[in-house]
């Protein structure tokens, strides 16, 4: 078996080095400073850049503009972004650009696509539904009204939506099919409410009172919302791997540096057998994201459906992220709490990237139906 990844995936991670090198993790205000918002706006010139290193259409079809790559490149792409905290949608932008193109009529992909490659539109998605437990297509209702759609409901917690011109939201129909409708910002009957994360980015509240989109505004093709859903999922792993790698690559440079008893404490010990449960806490994580992606890409089989990598994954991301940035606070002593040292950042990212999606318990339950339902032989 061969692992590598091939010369155009390799290139597209070059490409995202290159526009994220010179990206602070501190240029915003702290988390642990501001009482509402960091930012009431997503990092719009770091936007430009990767329009202009063809980022945005990583994914998507050469006939819309893209580069034609698989969601193994958008995952190595997007664990770039994570190291340097990286304040964009590109994770939003793909998922809902990807699911278009696949799942949406073809007036609408010729409509949003070659614009969506190059920044705008700029797409968002929520799939936290209302509480972040239940179902999120459960949220919202849509039900056919002659040549439209009337879509009802409220959703939590959706990301980027006070920034993003179109929003992509699930709902359920009369039938109990999940359908995603596809909400411009602005548009007539959405209301959106501030959140805050735990990071300090700004959330929404959407409310949709009696929404009317037109037919092609709202994608009803069977497994639409699975896609969408699993891609965003899997997106958050390959997030939660390059933020832990970070971490643990500040906390190997702080201890090696950081003396008591006249050695670093890197050469302790209980120092070094920490800093090595981390570092096979993030080889786990590394080996299920890619796992989940390839066969999310390829469509390959398994013994489980797809879901049940992405299950895996996302249990050892959200538990792997955890351990790796408290025992970095932990390593760091006092240090690791000043915030004029950026790792209470990436904690404050970290536990938003631990619960997205649901946390690692909501996937354990995932899996464990799935095991009972394909028992395995």
């Amino acid at each position: 078996m061969d692992f590598t990844f091939t010369e155009e995936q390799q290139a597209a991670v070059e490409a995202a080095r290159g526009v994220f090198a010179d990206v602070p993790p501190d240029g915003v205000p702290s988390p642990a400073l501001t009482p509402v918002a960091v930012s009431e706006e997503f990092d719009r010139p770091l936007w430009a850049r990767l329009a202009d290193a063809d980022l945005l259409g990583l994914v998507l079809d050469p006939r819309h503009g893209g580069a034609g790559l698989d969601v193994l490149a958008l995952c190595l792409v997007l664990r770039e972004s994570a190291r340097v905290l990286a304040r964009v949608p590109l994770l939003e932008h793909c998922a809902v650009a990807t699911t278009v193109e696949r799942y949406g009529s073809p007036a609408l992909a010729a409509a949003l696509l070659p614009g969506a490659g190059r920044g705008t539109p700029v797409l968002t998605a929520g799939a936290h539904g209302r509480t972040g437990h239940d179902p999120a297509e459960l949220a919202a209702t849509a039900r056919r009204d002659g040549d439209s759609w009337i879509v009802d409901g409220l959703h939590s917690t959706v990301p980027w939506a006070h920034s993003a011109d179109l929003i992509a939201l699930p709902a359920h129909t009369p039938e109990g099919r999940a359908v995603i409708a596809l909400v411009p910002r602005g548009h007539e009957g959405l209301t959106l409410a501030a959140q805050y994360s735990t990071s300090g980015e700004l959330l929404a509240e959407a409310r949709l009172d009696a929404v009317r989109l037109d037919g092609d505004r709202v994608i009803d093709a069977d497994g639409a919302w699975d896609w969408l859903r699993d891609v965003l999922a899997t997106g958050t792993c390959a997030l939660a791997l390059g933020l832990g790698e970070n971490v643990l690559e500040m906390t190997s440079r702080y201890t090696g540096k950081r003396e008591q008893f006249g050695f670093p404490v890197a050469t302790f010990q209980a120092v070094a057998v920490q800093a090595a449960d981390r570092y096979i806490d993030l080889r786990a994580m590394e080996v299920t994201l890619w796992q989940a992606a390839w066969r999310l890409g390829s469509g390959a089989g398994g013994a489980l459906p797809v879901t049940g990598d992405i299950a895996v994954a996302k249990i050892w991301a959200s538990d792997g992220v955890r351990r790796v940035v408290q025992t970095a606070q932990h390593l760091h002593g006092g240090f690791g709490a000043d915030t004029d040292y950026p790792l209470h950042r990436y904690h404050a990212w970290a536990k938003h990237l631990e619960l997205s999606l649901g946390p690692a318990a909501a996937h354990e339950e995932t899996l464990g139906g799935l095991l009972a339902a394909h028992p395995l032989t």
